[in-house]
């Protein structure tokens, strides 16, 4: 749950700023700034500045739709911060936002938002009941930014660096999401992950042989997630589809599509954690303004 006191949802962003850096009426260039339509599906669901609510508060110097094309620039490019091209607000003042959004976890409730209101488009119900886990070792980048506590080998992958660790829906779209050093191994970080799923519904959860364990029982003592390892075929060589495990593993390509995810190029696990909650909110944002948008919102129906 986001620890801002005004939550996402509650009222539009107002689009006025008062930098004398042109954000306002800057014009889209790049592959990854907004179009119109996902401006329209994303700006209802972000955080109201305290300015613009009872509680008062100094208000933002520089447009909220182009900080976020500044975000999306860096996550799917994968430059650096200080890189960050002219026509975009100081990268210190994009990266403080990203960094508080973070902490607040305003981040995880966007993703919440954005995939409720995918499952409902597509005639799901809006709050997900099962899912898959899996991991992805990621190498870390060769500016040496990993700090050596939180980095580790995969003997299996050969990977050198962290290992991120995922629970999507049966859509592929994501629900949690877990960093931790590459020599952790899966089954030792998934009782957090599945823990942190069960609280937005998940029950029933498809995992691979690196999962068995003891854990799974206490799963579904304490928490009430079925863990449903999916073996692979008796006598199977080679890479072959297996049921339910396809939906992840396709997740995690939507996932490495955005080059700040392909390596690790964060200090902190958090901020990693971070960058591939912003990759599935470009993704599902792109997915909902290609979809027909409803002409008013029925207050009845949860965002």
């Amino acid at each position: 749950m986001s620890l801002n006191r005004v939550p996402a949802g509650v009222g539009r962003v107002g689009s006025a700023c008062s930098c004398s850096c042109g954000c306002r009426t800057r014009r889209p260039r790049y592959d990854s700034d907004l179009t119109d339509a996902q401006w329209k599906v994303l700006e209802p669901l972000l955080p109201v500045p305290l300015s613009q609510t009872s509680l008062g508060g100094r208000p933002e110097k520089h447009s909220r739709r182009t900080m976020i094309d500044a975000i999306f620039y860096v996550v799917n490019n994968g430059n650096k911060w200080r890189d960050l091209p002219a026509d975009f607000p100081p990268w210190q003042t994009v990266y403080g936002l990203l960094r508080r959004w973070c902490h607040e976890h305003a981040t995880t409730d966007l993703v919440d938002l954005l995939r409720a209101r995918l499952r409902r488009a597509s005639g799901r119900n809006p709050v997900a009941s099962a899912g898959c886990i899996d991991s992805q070792s990621v190498q870390e980048s060769a500016e040496g930014v990993v700090g050596i506590d939180t980095s580790g080998f995969d003997p299996h992958k050969k990977v050198n660096g962290r290992k991120r660790h995922i629970i999507t829906d049966t859509l592929g779209l994501l629900v949690s999401v877990s960093v931790t050093p590459a020599n952790v191994q899966d089954r030792d970080a998934a009782w957090c992950l599945v823990r942190h799923a069960a609280l937005r519904g998940l029950t029933h959860i498809w995992a691979d042989q690196g999962y068995l364990g003891d854990w799974t029982t206490h799963a579904k003592t304490l928490l009430g997630t079925t863990i449903d390892i999916v073996h692979r075929h008796t006598g199977q060589k080679g890479f072959q589809v297996l049921p339910r495990r396809w939906v992840v593993e396709r997740s995690f390509a939507w996932i490495t599509r955005r080059r700040r995810c392909a390596r690790d190029y964060e200090r902190l696990p958090q901020h990693h954690a971070t960058m591939v909650h912003w990759a599935a909110i470009i993704q599902m944002t792109r997915r909902l303004a290609r979809l027909p948008q409803p002409t008013q919102q029925d207050p009845k129906q949860p965002l």
